[in-house]
């Protein structure tokens, strides 16, 4: 294995939870790997990194299936499973292995985990200035895709990649790595999985050469202005293409109708805007374009399974509690 430097942790807290004593078993790639989420990120849901665009993930009880919808990003499985639905596809991902989605995609995940194994990720956004300025390096030695892309995949860890990994959570153990080495790391990781086997999504929704770069485009555009006028008509001509074709390009991507995908937007915008910012339903749905809502509430429930009100419960719990606490270590950055 691989010998990596170890930055000035305190000794005591290398001997973490239950899960991090039982890692005695794994190798000692996976074993530091753990230590560093238990310091990093000791408690359930997201927690934000020093590093802008970088978040790690942790559920130590299972999740059930429910909505979801991730902005373009690599999404790193360091331990446990994750499995996403989108239409009839599924897709299944654990440790060692990453998941791309090269467009942002409303879909469903539920996750498998427990206080003894948690699940453990890292979420890197995909910054398309990075990707251009990297297409432009690989530009003499990368052809054109052989297929179509995807707008989501997951993909084996290879010994570079993970290595990466491992080099990009021990930056972040340290304020200073983290704002002098770590942006680095990252790029390294952008640049494996564009020249990875599955590079060509991450391509193609940047150059618009495609079919699927253009539905790419569109999809941005919709991010951009959720909450204004959007009709297929505009989309369809900013994309280039007819609306028959539009449409059935925009559902072979989304596995949705293009109207369907800006209300499905709209109700994950507002789940944000009530979790996160204390808005209540009415003043959620007109910020994100609803005039009526009575409608607000009724699309919601249908999409979530519950009502506003109940569905901001449920989130805050699985984010809020049960929460470790641990004395914070000098080395991590407050976020």
């Amino acid at each position: 294995m691989l010998n990596f430097k170890h930055y000035s942790i305190a000794r005591h807290y290398t001997v973490m939870s239950t899960h991090s004593a039982q890692a005695v078993l794994a190798d000692p790639a996976q074993q530091r790997v753990i230590e560093l989420f238990d310091a990093l990120a000791p408690n359930p849901g997201m927690t934000q990194s020093s590093l802008e665009g970088v978040k790690l993930l942790r559920a130590n009880r299972p999740m059930p299936r429910i909505p979801v919808m991730y902005e373009p990003s690599i999404v790193i499985v360091c331990q446990g499973r994750k499995r996403g639905f989108l239409g009839d596809q599924v897709f299944q991902y654990d440790a060692q292995q990453y998941l791309v989605l090269s467009v942002p995609l409303p879909f469903e995940c539920e996750t498998e985990a427990s206080p003894e194994t948690p699940f453990l990720g890292i979420s890197v956004r995909v910054d398309l200035t990075m990707v251009a300025d990297l297409l432009m390096a690989l530009n003499e030695t990368q052809g054109a895709a052989q297929n179509e892309p995807v707008g989501i995949y997951s993909t084996p860890l290879d010994p570079a990649l993970s290595n990466a990994v491992q080099r990009l959570l021990e930056a972040l153990a340290s304020p200073l790595d983290a704002r002098i080495l770590a942006p680095g790391v990252v790029r390294e990781i952008c640049y494996r999985v564009l020249t990875g086997e599955q590079g060509d999504a991450i391509r193609a929704a940047l150059t618009h050469q495609n079919h699927f770069g253009r539905i790419a485009k569109a999809l941005r555009r919709i991010h951009a202005d959720y909450h204004g006028d959007l009709d297929v008509d505009t989309l369809a001509a900013e994309a280039g293409m007819s609306l028959a074709v539009f449409h059935a390009q925009f559902k072979a991507v989304t596995a949705t109708s293009p109207m369907q995908y800006v209300k499905t937007t709209r109700l994950h915008h507002a789940r944000v805007l009530m979790v996160q910012d204390g808005l209540n339903a009415g003043a959620a749905a007109a910020r994100v374009g609803y005039e009526s809502a009575s409608q607000f509430s009724r699309e919601f429930k249908r999409l979530f399974g519950l009502s506003p009100v109940d569905e901001v419960k449920r989130m805050r719990s699985v984010h809020e509690a049960p929460r470790v606490e641990k004395p914070a270590p000098r080395y991590v950055t407050a976020v």
